[in-house]
């Protein structure tokens, strides 16, 4: 069930709407000339707050002279978030980096194997709706489609989705929830058999529009808490944030 409030009304279209063709986009080597090994994204406005950090794997392979994206259905039986469509990933262990909380989520949830992972740069990172927690997104190319296992107490189900299919125009859509000033931008990806929305969507379109060189939007498009005063969080011993 989608949270859909009141007042919303319908958004902008795709980035890459306009384009013609983009054939010569969807391939390895463009993929590692926009996320170059060690680019950084850009913070999220939190980080520095004390609000906790989440990573997740982008895992991107061609195929069939399309690339393809990697993405899970949760589990319906997880407190949170159950049945929903998101990347592999979770919360981060103290000492790890983004790469290898990315990694090792992958792995637990799906059984990637961490020696298939090409791992290259970051999306910009996206603030959680709550603002006591941020997702680092790392990009990972994998040679062809990969033989993956879904850990039955986390993942329902694995999907392997072309680019091409998330660029139709009948797909992406954007709504603006709330009204005046207040408004934000929430996206959607509507595929066959599931609606990919929140901070999902948000990563993927931003993955789409940079791949595509076309404009994502300013920095609250990217990630709408940068839009907001920051707040102050401090973490327990669970690694849960909370307001100070």
């Amino acid at each position: 069930m989608i949270p859909r409030p009141a007042l919303w009304t319908p958004g902008n279209p795709a980035p890459w709407e306009s384009l013609d063709e983009v054939g010569g986009l969807l391939v390895p080597d463009h993929v590692r000339r926009v996320w170059p090994p060690g680019r950084r994204g850009l913070a999220s406005p939190v980080a520095e707050l004390g609000a906790g950090a989440s990573a997740v794997l982008v895992p991107i392979y061609p195929e069939d002279g399309d690339l393809h994206v990697v993405l899970t259905r949760r589990s319906r039986n997880l407190r949170t978030h159950r049945g929903e469509v998101s990347f592999p990933g979770g919360r981060a262990d103290p000492g790890e980096t983004h790469l290898q909380t990315a990694v090792r989520e992958a792995n637990e949830e799906i059984a990637l194997d961490p020696a298939l992972v090409e791992p290259l740069g970051e999306l910009d990172h996206l603030t959680t709706i709550t603002r006591r927690t941020y997702i680092a997104p790392v990009v990972g190319l994998l040679p062809e489609r990969p033989a993956l296992v879904p850990n039955p107490d986390e993942v329902d189900a694995v999907l392997h989705v072309p680019f091409r299919e998330l660029m139709s125009p009948e797909v992406f859509r954007e709504e603006r929830w709330g009204e005046g000033e207040s408004a934000r931008p929430v996206y959607f990806f509507d595929l066959e058999g599931d609606t990919v929305w929140g901070a999902t969507a948000a990563l993927l379109r931003q993955l789409l529009a940079r791949l595509t060189g076309t404009d994502p939007g300013g920095p609250t498009e990217l990630d709408p808490a940068r839009g907001f005063e920051p707040v102050h969080f401090e973490l327990d011993e669970h690694g849960l944030g909370g307001v100070v």
